[in-house]
């Protein structure tokens, strides 16, 4: 077998790597990211004038397959990218015919959680799984499915979004609705919880660590209430106490309808699973049911901060095993 191509787009950023299958695992050869071009067909451009360049340089055989990783709605069936929110512009886009024609190989679209979690399963801490759920816990909150042995992705694209479940009537806004599973668990979500706390705190005149004035609320991100957390800032370790108690809730109910081998979690979870683990598995063992909890393990990412270098690899594969 040739080499793998995976294709990243995001709203910022896009990259492509390439791989090469070393039995069941696989070997990251080459990745190079560029700015993403201002519209989908300059975008369409930079990725073919870089994967020639690649392959050019480090290809060592035929391309055998292309996988694309890209934030969500979109048409896997049909290869169109519908109208993402990071991507203005992107309207019902084929972004999957430009590269089927040119490079004359299996073509296959994702969305990125969907990417990653094939890449999970594939090569990372789902290895082995016939039942599996990837949750990226990023930026935003989202997951892919992976039931009896392969990606399960719904009707129109859409299964999987987890970061949609209402957890309370009030709450930090995520995908658009106060109180969501996204709304407490993702980056943007612990961010916009802290804000809230520490400024009824300010209000009594007392300051946490990572913010100590009503102007500095504005700047509160999840990273900087981690490190006050790890310091032991007491309305920090609130703040991750609420966060778990909502990732165990959420856990839950994935755990009693989907009966999953194992969950893995992504990005922030790795990051501070000494915190998190505790405050998940006391909720677990009070919400779900004790006979499918007992059969399901709770893990972070196995490709850790690198899954998404091998998101557009698994697509790839994928499409090869079609």
């Amino acid at each position: 077998m040739g080499v793998l191509a995976g294709l990243d787009v995001g709203g910022t950023k896009c990259a492509v790597s390439l791989g090469r299958l070393s039995g069941s695992d696989i070997e990251l050869i080459a990745k190079e990211s560029f700015p993403t071009p201002p519209g989908p067909a300059d975008t369409i451009a930079a990725f073919v004038r870089t994967l020639d360049d690649m392959l050019r340089l480090h290809g060592g055989g035929r391309l055998a397959a292309i996988g694309i990783s890209c934030g969500g709605p979109l048409d896997s069936r049909s290869g169109l990218v519908l109208s993402p929110p990071n991507l203005p512009n992107w309207d019902r886009i084929d972004i999957v015919s430009p590269f089927r024609e040119r490079y004359g190989v299996p073509v296959g679209l994702q969305n990125d959680a969907n990417a990653c979690a094939l890449a999970e399963w594939k090569w990372g801490a789902g290895k082995g799984c016939s039942n599996m759920i990837f949750l990226t816990f990023g930026t935003g909150m989202g997951s892919g499915l992976i039931l009896d042995g392969r990606l399960y992705s719904g009707t129109n694209d859409m299964a999987g979004e987890v970061g949609h479940i209402r957890m309370e009537e009030d709450g930090p806004v995520g995908y658009g609705k106060a109180g969501s599973f996204e709304g407490f668990c993702s980056g943007g979500g612990i961010a916009r919880l802290a804000a809230a706390m520490a400024a009824q705190k300010l209000e009594r005149g007392e300051a946490p660590a990572f913010c100590r004035t009503q102007e500095e609320l504005a700047g509160i991100t999840a990273q900087s209430v981690s490190a006050a957390a790890g310091q032991g800032d007491p309305l920090a370790l609130e703040v991750f106490e609420i966060v778990g108690r909502q990732l165990g809730r959420g856990l839950a109910l994935l755990i009693d309808i989907l009966n999953p081998q194992r969950i893995v979690i992504g990005s922030i979870y790795g990051r501070q699973q000494a915190l998190l683990e505790p405050i998940v598995m006391e909720e677990l063992k009070k919400q779900s049911l004790p006979l499918s909890l007992s059969v399901c393990q709770i893990v972070p990412a196995g490709l850790k901060e690198h899954v998404g270098d091998y998101a557009g690899l698994s697509v790839a594969l994928n499409e090869l095993n079609a």
